[in-house]
């Protein structure tokens, strides 16, 4: 028998023999040891390769009509038909839901446009100097598609059908090499838009907005530090990730770039003007210089774009309300509906109503109808008595203002900007000349690729991600826009025809119904387990130990960390995440927090055998002498890694809490 089974049928048994201790004997089991015991029965049976969502729907039924039977044997059988409709009306209402298709059809759609490649090369070039450059290429690589797929079996089955050849050619073990493209790959459920995040939102009952902001950097900070540990590795054993060879850093110059580096120089900017303006440029047309020194500019004239559009908002005046001087208001507060507001108080504006008898405006009379003609002989309207402005300042009226009028109401200049903006200025402007002193035309044509591969993808996921943090869309707005950009993607790479579209239209819809069938069986399964009083037995036994928060959060995070080694994570979000929500209330734990720690924690799921699938999606598209041991081998430092992430984020918790805080509160 293989190791993988032995201990697989090992943790089964494992499982059975603590359930059979923990249980007490037959005649004295309660609702709740049901419930524990159908627990149980779950874990094993999904461990024997039961599919999980009919497994989830078979034991709740089971179950559920059990619980209803102890209390009417009569009804159980309707009561149990009930629950399952009701509770799979419940799911299929559920709004939260109806992005995780549009995120999906998005990633397939990118997936299919055949960045991968170009973004693959262009990064690996970018990063040439680094140690261990395809290495960090490739992590780079699986977090940007990751991140737009978000589609773990797609990032790894592309990365190694691409990466793992261009790493085992160039001299990099067979273990760094798989443990970067499995944990690459996995980033995805982490970094937004995770569709993982979006099923522990609708299950915890949080904001998805809030998940995605909170999970932002948290993501950032697992890929930064999978990248020191290879860069590390190749630091202080360079046989596991040796330096690239000249050979493979070498770009080849279009022939008209070529000529106007032999001409005029390397580098890239003088060496474009010189051929412009010099004598010596009638090989290459005025427009293809043009053309070159407009992509060579291009961070130019985006870094003064940024700063000129963060200068606007820093000097921005005040609102014209605002800047209004004392006893004069704006004609909007006083102007709504159609209606003249009521007038100020007396003691508010220093205003008061002027009696009948004055020479001023009077109530016209009631047999008019209307309003009558000021009297003829009162040539200006007379200041009514009771006004607080001195007799011999003359009244304000509607006519031209004076100059002393017009200083008072003068719209405030704009205010200066803070001294962290020119240090900002000053930074950017020394960064850019470096960049330009540095950019030869090998640079310039790395540039160029990035534009094609890179950039894209990036202005994608940021309008989505963008969009949902700063709340201008909610989550599933913003899926239409990433689908509907992805569609932008492939169509302008050629890619977009009637059979790419028909292939991610029906693994969209596969992979949904998969996800909406395993919340109709967690639905019913937590009822079920309501019904018979587990939630409530394990309470009481959790509460029984009287734990810290910080000693819960240590058993809850272990615990999640054990079931991924048999489960996946839509397993351990469907159906123990509605046991663990319910105490945090208790030990004062924010369910958003919780909810990164354990988005972490479950990259173990992907990670940890005997159920690890990254592992098996590698192992089916790589080479026969990569054997399935040693992919979990290299897979085990980068399980490490994540579990020294878990106790940053829970040391920091400002890490994952401080940007939907700064937004949101």
């Amino acid at each position: 028998m293989r190791k993988e089974l032995r201990f697989g049928f090992g943790l089964m048994a494992l499982i059975i023999a603590a359930t059979a201790v923990l249980m007490p004997a037959p005649s004295d089991w309660t609702g709740g040891h049901l419930g524990l015991l159908m627990l149980a029965l779950v874990v094993v049976a999904i461990m024997l390769g039961f599919p999980t969502a009919f497994t989830l729907m078979g034991m709740g039924v089971i179950f559920a009509w059990l619980a209803y039977r102890m209390q009417n044997a009569e009804l159980a059988t309707q009561q149990t038909l009930d629950l399952m409709v009701q509770r799979a009306y419940s799911v299929m209402t559920n709004d939260v839901l109806i992005s995780i298709p549009l995120f999906v059809f998005m990633g397939y759609l990118v997936e299919r446009a055949n960045l991968i490649e170009k973004l693959f090369k262009s990064l690996h070039l970018a990063m040439a100097r680094l140690p261990g450059s395809l290495a960090v290429a490739t992590l780079v690589t699986c977090a940007i598609f990751a991140t737009a797929t978000g589609i773990v079996g797609a990032v790894v089955t592309l990365m190694g059908l691409l990466a793992l050849p261009a790493m085992l050619r160039a001299g990099y073990s067979v273990r760094l090499s798989a443990g970067v493209i499995t944990a690459g790959g996995c980033l995805g459920i982490l970094i937004p838009p995770s569709v993982m995040l979006i099923v522990y939102g609708a299950t915890a009952g949080v904001s998805v907005v809030k998940l995605y902001a909170g999970a932002f950097f948290p993501g950032l900070m697992l890929a930064g530090l999978y990248m020191l540990y290879v860069i590390l590795m190749a630091k202080l054993k360079p046989d596991t990730a040796p330096p690239l060879p000249d050979a493979e850093r070498q770009v080849e110059l279009p022939p008209s770039l070529a000529r106007v580096a032999r001409d005029h120089g390397r580098r890239a900017l003088p060496a474009l003007i010189a051929a412009l303006k010099g004598p010596r440029n009638a090989d290459t047309s005025a427009g293809t210089l043009l053309r070159q020194l407009f992509v060579t500019l291009l961070p130019l004239i985006a870094v003064a774009l940024a700063l000129v559009a963060v200068h606007g908002n820093l000097t921005r005046p005040a609102a014209v309300e605002d800047a209004l001087p004392d006893g004069l208001q704006s004609f909007d507060s006083d102007y709504s509906g159609g209606e003249l507001a009521e007038p100020p108080a007396a003691e508010e504006s220093g205003l008061q109503e002027p009696p009948a008898d004055d020479g001023g405006l009077q109530e016209p009379p009631s047999s008019d109808g209307g309003l009558t003609e000021p009297p003829a002989d009162g040539t200006d309207l007379a200041e009514p008595p009771g006004a607080t402005t001195a007799p011999d300042e003359p009244s304000p009226s509607l006519s031209e203002p004076s100059a002393a009028d017009g200083a008072a109401t003068a719209v405030p200049s704009e205010r200066p900007a803070p001294p962290g903006f020119w240090i900002a200025v000053a930074v950017c402007a020394a960064l850019l000349l470096g960049y330009y002193a540095l950019l030869s035309f090998e640079r310039l044509e790395i540039f160029k690729m990035l534009l094609s591969s890179f950039f894209p993808l990036a202005v994608l996921i940021l309008a989505v991600l963008g969009t949902i943090v700063f709340g201008l869309a909610t989550p599933t707005e913003a899926a239409a826009v990433g689908a509907f950009g992805g569609a932008l993607l492939a169509a302008a790479y050629g890619r977009l025809n009637f059979g790419v579209v028909k292939e991610s239209v029906f693994l969209t819809a596969k992979t949904s119904a998969m996800v909406c069938w395993l919340f109709v069986g967690s639905a019913i399964f937590s009822a079920a387990f309501a019904l018979l009083g587990g939630q409530e037995l394990v309470e009481k036994f959790v509460l029984s130990m009287d734990l810290t928060p910080i000693q819960f959060m240590i058993l809850a995070q272990f615990i999640i960390f054990v079931l991924g080694w048999p489960l996946e994570w839509t397993e351990i979000i469907v159906i123990f995440m509605p046991i663990f929500i319910p105490l945090l209330a208790h030990f004062n734990i924010d369910p958003l927090f919780f909810g990164l720690l354990v988005a972490i924690n479950l990259q173990t799921a992907f990670l940890s055998p005997p159920v690890a699938m990254s592992a098996f999606y590698l192992k089916g598209v790589a080479p026969p002498h990569v054997t399935l041991n040693e992919i979990f081998a290299g897979m085990l430092p980068f399980m490490g890694i994540q579990v020294i992430a878990l106790i940053l984020l829970y040391l920091f918790p400002g890490i994952g809490m401080w940007l939907p805080n700064y937004l949101y509160n």
